[in-house]
């Protein structure tokens, strides 16, 4: 493979004005890729753009707004990475607003499938894509006060699944990748909670963006061919090795 084995191929990435998103943009245009990104306020994407000059194009955007992520996907990408995500809200199910529960499937699901939906023509007419969704352990092992977060994400996960088996053989890769638990604005959010075990993990246990950014990179490339169609959690010792990730 090549230094820059993703040279000539554009991407999309949701959310990728910090944390994972913005390690991803710079993973992407360090593997050859033009890279755009969305940010939902005007504030986050010029914080991000100051850090991504030269690598990153972003754009406004509110991932929920359908006619919006129209507009922004209307160009067609080689590459889509579903990043964009919301924890809240955080409670118990009794104690749950029904519409804060809808706004989170809105956003870490329906959203996420409209990416999808709105990539798929283009891809499809050039005759490959990669989709890299970014899941989450919640996808499979609830956690008390995440009943939101964990349903939107694994139906995420099911999405991912049903990707692979209507289009992969049609030149689509899709993955899901949980990135751990990572130094992110969501993990503020999970601390001040205070509801379950994640919310107790000191900060410095948490890992960095910048391995789940490459993870996501490598992922796009030809690289991971034999993995498409899969859930994979970056602390999979066979993974990391494949990726070039040190040991846990």
């Amino acid at each position: 493979m090549t230094s820059q084995p993703l040279s000539g191929r554009s991407a999309l990435v949701t959310g990728g004005a910090g944390g994972i998103g913005l390690a991803a943009c710079a993973a992407l245009a360090a593997l050859g890729a033009r890279v755009t990104f969305t940010a939902r306020s005007a504030e986050s994407l010029a914080a991000a753009q100051e850090k991504l000059v030269g690598v990153a194009t972003g754009v406004l955007c509110d991932i929920t707004d359908r006619a919006r992520l129209a507009e922004v996907i209307a160009p067609g990408f080689d590459i889509l990475v579903n990043n964009a995500a919301t924890i809240a809200p955080i409670g118990r199910i009794a104690d749950l607003d029904p519409e804060a529960f809808s706004a989170s499937i809105e956003t870490n699901l329906t959203a996420q499938f409209d990416a999808i939906r709105l990539c798929l023509p283009a891809m499809l007419a050039r005759g490959h894509g990669s989709i890299v969704n970014v899941s989450s352990g919640a996808a499979h092992r609830p956690q008390e006060g995440w009943a939101a977060y964990c349903a939107g994400k694994a139906g995420l996960a099911m999405l991912t699944r049903s990707v692979h088996l209507e289009y992969g053989g049609q030149g689509i890769r899709v993955f899901g990748i949980a990135p751990g638990v990572v130094d992110t604005g969501m993990q503020v959010a999970i601390r001040a909670s205070g509801i379950n075990p994640v919310s107790k993990l000191p900060r410095e246990s948490l890992s960095q963006p910048d391995q789940p950014g490459r993870a996501i990179a490598w992922l796009c490339t030809p690289a991971a061919d034999s993995l498409a169609g899969q859930e994979l959690d970056i602390r999979d010792p066979v993974l990391r090795r494949a990726i070039g990730l040190p040991a846990l």
